[in-house]
């Protein structure tokens, strides 16, 4: 037997209208602020003095500043199930969050840019 196709399996759909230019422009400029955001902070953590080498040396520096550790696992782990939903199909309320603050991250950056030509 062959399977028999609706031919107006889509017309559920005609009444979706496609997004405009201007909410098109907004998104490739929150695209932008992100991507700066991400680039800026990847220079800052990852050069030769940067986040990750000061933090690392102040972590490790003695035995007492080690146990930080695990409240740094514990922090980390709290904001994971803050911005997880308990339930795959529904979207939690604050899931945009890290993307605003990326994005203000971003504006840092590009006010830095602007400003002195480097991040």
């Amino acid at each position: 037997m062959a399977m028999q196709i609706d031919p107006n399996k889509y017309s559920k759909n005609k009444t979706i209208k496609a997004d405009g230019p201007l909410s098109n422009i907004l998104a490739v400029g929150q695209l932008v602020l992100m991507i700066l955001g991400i680039t800026g902070l990847s220079l800052d953590v990852f050069h030769e003095h940067g986040w990750l080498q000061i933090l690392f040396s102040q972590l490790f520096q003695s035995s007492t500043s080690m146990l930080i550790i695990p409240v740094i696992i514990f922090g980390l782990w709290t904001v994971n199930r803050w911005f997880t939903s308990p339930k795959k199909s529904e979207m939690p309320k604050h899931g945009d969050v890290p993307m605003y603050v990326m994005m203000a991250v971003g504006c840092y950056y590009l006010y830095n840019l602007i400003t002195s030509g480097t991040f």
